[in-house]
């Protein structure tokens, strides 16, 4: 069952880069008590995730945190070392913190996995963005088929 506006976070964790290298972080440590814009593309490197969904982001960060947003995520089923790669690639510094969802469990939890093993890319996430207000999802808008438009940084500053 996908997760639905209402519906509680539920607990699972990912993994992000640091200075000293990979570090675990739970859903609890990310959602407590904080105002978090979380985002998910299909893969790391990928053209529309890299040409547009992770930019609008990095580029409009200033205007989502002036928006009461202590958080913007970018997730991804991919290894940490990958998401910190691709961070360093797309300049994103501390205004994206930069997932991995290396097994896909959160993205699977939350109802929102893709099987793109037809294409060669085996279980990704599918597109979407969500706003999410002390562990609740209060927005969430899942692209249709691949398409980018819903889960837009612009769709998502138009929902704060």
């Amino acid at each position: 069952m996908t997760i639905q506006v209402g519906d509680k976070i539920p607990a699972s964790g990912f993994a992000h880069m640091t200075s000293e290298g990979p570090a675990p972080m739970t859903t609890d440590e990310l959602f407590s008590g904080k105002k978090v814009v979380m985002f998910a593309v299909p893969g790391a490197f990928t053209p529309t995730c890299s040409a547009k969904h992770l930019p609008g982001f990095v580029n409009n960060a200033g205007e989502i945190k002036a928006k009461g947003v202590d958080t913007i995520a970018c997730l991804s089923v991919n290894d940490p070392f990958v998401m910190g790669a691709w961070g360093k690639d797309q300049n994103v510094g501390d205004n994206v913190l930069m997932l991995a969802d290396g097994s896909g469990a959160f993205a699977k939890a939350l109802g929102l996995d893709w099987d793109l093993s037809e294409r060669g890319l085996g279980l990704r996430s599918q597109r979407f963005a969500m706003i999410v207000e002390d562990g609740t999802v209060t927005h969430l808008a899942v692209e249709e088929g691949g398409g980018f438009d819903v889960s837009s940084a612009e769709s998502v500053m138009a929902a704060l």
